[in-house]
């Protein structure tokens, strides 16, 4: 069994209108949220997860908070792929992943989030940013529509309000 946690970045910042969409920094809110979220993924006690973040500065900064909170050591990789990514393009990125990795922690963007969770596990959620989805896949490679089972999906509202 292979566990995909599905990260969508935390809340950024559009102060710099002058700033590509790329280049978009977090908020100081989206910081807060990510460290909350961090803290939720540390009770998984995962042993090196392997993390595939898009290279964005907003879901870098999540990825940087998120892990340091966790206390995770992990296997980090940057994939350009993952921004603006279309379902097959995070299919694609998600089919690579080896199979010796038991389990993964994807950190993305919407709508990309959203179609893989809809298409894993059929069930259409919004995901907003630091919104984070457990699900179990049987394997990384060919997976299909479906197949995975959504185990739990949190947002960093939900764990602020516990």
């Amino acid at each position: 069994m292979r566990t995909l946690y599905l990260l969508r970045h935390a809340k950024s910042s559009w102060k710099d209108a002058s700033l590509r969409d790329f280049d978009r920094p977090l908020k100081e809110r989206g910081r807060e949220a990510a460290a909350v979220v961090g803290q939720r993924l540390a009770a998984e006690k995962l042993s090196q997860p392997l993390a595939l973040c898009s290279p964005a500065v907003r879901t870098r900064e999540t990825a940087e908070i998120v892990l340091k909170s966790a206390k995770l050591k992990v296997d980090e990789r940057f994939d350009e792929r993952i921004y603006e990514a279309s379902l097959r393009d995070l299919l694609e990125v998600i089919s690579e992943i080896p199979e010796n990795v038991k389990a993964a922690i994807l950190i993305g963007h919407n709508p990309g989030c959203e179609e893989v969770l809809a298409y894993l596990t059929s069930e259409s959620r919004h995901v907003p940013t630091c919104g984070l989805a457990k699900i179990k896949l049987e394997q990384w490679k060919n997976v299909r529509a479906g197949e995975g089972s959504l185990d739990w999906f949190i947002t960093a509202k939900e764990l602020a309000e516990d």
